[in-house]
């Protein structure tokens, strides 16, 4: 199952720019990131921002390994994203591919190493949870330092298809931890039988996957102060459609989601109505990805499970996540 989302933004930044690719390659979507970066200021002009879905991470869980067909899509993802990279003058040395939770989980990820090379001519850094964290915690909150209205410390959450990030941190990382708990894994995990998706989910089932998500908090509160952050800053596909439903949309415009403040009683509304929706129901939502609308579901249940946790009041919505702390280290590197 794929789809792409492209927004182009044309020219470039004046002064000493550098200009960089960032790859982010998760179990869910692969996404590139082009952009002018100033390392000075850490000012970031997008040139070329796409997210494809390609489902890396299907049936890992189950297999440990990953399937051809999951890998062939995500190839084809490559090949376009080398066309576009190539058609903007990046270098080799400033372009990063950074591959999360399903490549560091297959026991064939050699294989997926292999092929990214042979078509980007760069290799796929199999990052570790932590550091994923930090670079998602860079992306988010690079451009909140100093907001008085959102006060440090920030805890940031990264719901992504394998795993989920939790980031404490306010000039910098101060605690991190990476969960294996995100919205591809909890539905092949809890509603998927003999190949078909159960669709709604039923109440026993909802109940597995919010216990998944407890389980998950109690290690990250081992040795993240998740009590101690005044700000939840909430990133990835799973966050923002949640938002974009949340706000009403009639498409999906991430100037309206970026920075938008949803609450929790907004959260479990959308939540609920999610997991009450059919498939066809949640495909016809106007923002709904056709790439997540069986797994929005899961993904929804783990941010209304963090934020009755937390006593989160509001979730501040990012739509600057890992790819822009990744395109920052491609600048400074």
């Amino acid at each position: 199952m794929t789809g792409t989302a492209n927004s182009t933004t044309a020219g470039a930044a004046a002064g000493t720019t550098v200009r960089v690719a960032a790859i982010d390659c998760g179990t869910n979507s692969i996404r590139l990131l082009v952009a002018d970066i100033d390392p000075a200021t850490g000012e970031l002009t997008d040139l070329d921002r796409r997210m494809t879905i390609v489902r890396l991470g299907q049936g890992v869980d189950r297999t440990g390994r990953l399937a051809p067909e999951a890998l062939e899509r995500t190839f084809a993802a490559c090949r376009e994203y080398a066309e576009v990279i190539r058609g903007h003058g990046v270098t080799p040395g400033r372009t990063r591919f950074i591959a999360t939770s399903a490549s560091r989980d297959a026991e064939n990820r050699d294989d997926f190493v292999r092929g990214v090379v042979d078509i980007l001519g760069v290799g796929p850094e199999v990052i570790t949870g932590d550091q994923e964290a930090a670079f998602s915690f860079t992306g988010a909150t690079r451009e909140l330092a100093g907001a008085e209205h959102l006060p440090g410390p920030y805890l940031v959450v990264d719901i992504g298809g394998g795993s989920t990030e939790f980031v404490v941190g306010e000039d910098g990382v101060r605690a991190a931890r990476s969960v294996d708990v995100g919205c591809v894994r909890l539905t092949e995990r809890h509603l998927l039988r003999d190949g078909t998706i159960t669709d709604p989910p039923s109440k026993a089932q909802i109940a597995a996957m919010r216990a998944d998500a407890e389980a998950a908090l109690d290690l990250v509160e081992e040795t993240v102060p998740l009590a101690g952050a005044r700000t939840l800053v909430g990133l990835a596909g799973s966050v923002t459609t949640v938002a974009a439903v949340a706000l009403g949309l009639s498409e999906y415009d991430p100037s309206a989601i970026h920075h938008s403040r949803i609450g929790a009683e907004e959260v479990a509304e959308v939540t609920a109505r999610l997991l009450a929706a059919t498939h066809d129901e949640r495909a016809a939502i106007p923002v709904m990805h056709p790439g997540r609308v069986d797994v929005i579901g899961a993904g929804a249940l783990v941010l209304q499970t963090v934020m009755e946790r937390t006593g989160a009041e509001e979730v501040v919505v990012s739509e600057h996540d890992i790819l822009d702390g990744i395109a920052h280290s491609c600048a400074t590197r």
